[in-house]
């Protein structure tokens, strides 16, 4: 955890914020419910992250158009630069954490973190 939380350190955000970006990176705009639950956050934490990202510029929140009274979030062109090369920078040093395990130690934690994301998901799915 420290070592994630030092690879964005001059960012100026923290590892929650920095989840949050990163999620809508790879799956694009989200509920902030959904975002809350994804990450596990309650409702006035997940409003204070996203306050936080949408005060740097990083985020925009919109009305859902299926549903108005749901709010969505979705990166800035400013933020999608910033977690690109974000994301960037914490992949290298995640990989260079990783770098003492071999190939098969490697395949294995992946297909275990895998497993247990898939676990994860399909209890956040059925909290629907």
């Amino acid at each position: 955890m420290k070592h994630a939380e030092g690879s964005i350190e001059t960012l100026n955000i923290g590892l929650t914020d920095f989840v949050i970006l990163e999620m809508l990176l790879h799956k694009g705009p989200q509920k902030v419910s959904d975002i809350g639950r994804r990450v596990g956050l309650t409702s006035g934490a997940i409003t204070s992250a996203v306050d936080r990202s949408e005060k740097q510029g990083f985020v925009a929140r919109t009305f859902d158009a299926d549903d108005r009274r749901s709010r969505v979030v979705k990166l800035t062109p400013r933020g999608k630069t910033v977690i690109e090369e974000a994301f960037t920078s914490h992949s290298k040093a995640m990989e260079d954490a990783m770098s003492v395990l071999t190939r098969s130690e490697l395949r294995t934690l992946a297909a275990m973190l895998k497993r247990v994301g898939t676990s994860v998901e399909s209890k956040v799915e059925m909290q629907d």
